[in-house]
């Protein structure tokens, strides 16, 4: 069973498309990745050799960050600009979209459940 970063990689996926469970690597650079590996694409994980799994484990690690490395590096960004304050760092403060998204529809992922607000009006109580 192939493991690289922390995960293991499904055994009956071409390598290729395996490759792409791990955080911080997409299609085209598990493609890039066994070009210069010199693997074929369409084999299985299962079917992959020692010698192969670790050509591509030290190319990887060499040359990416990768899951936890990745997840690390991506909460220092989002802390330092809400450290310093920034407009980007304020929206992810307040779970809004930070990337100039409108708000008064949409964005429900970053905003959560709507929540109905009423008229601020009491009603009369009703008189028997």
């Amino acid at each position: 069973m192939l493991r690289i970063g922390g995960k293991d990689l499904p055994k009956e996926k071409h390598i290729e498309i395996a490759l792409t469970e791990i955080l911080g690597i997409g299609k085209t650079r598990s493609q890039e990745i066994l070009v210069v590996s010199n693997i074929d694409p369409t084999t299985k994980t299962k079917d992959l050799t020692e010698d192969e799994e670790k050509k591509i484990r030290n190319y990887i690690e060499e040359n990416y960050k990768i899951e936890a490395d990745l997840r690390l590096e991506v909460d220092r960004n989002i802390r330092r600009l809400k450290d310093i304050n920034s407009y980007r760092g304020m929206r992810h403060l307040r779970g809004l979209p930070t990337r100039g998204q409108r708000t008064r529809t949409n964005s429900r992922t970053r905003k959560g459940k709507k929540i109905t607000v009423g008229s601020g009006h009491k009603k009369a109580p009703t008189a028997k």
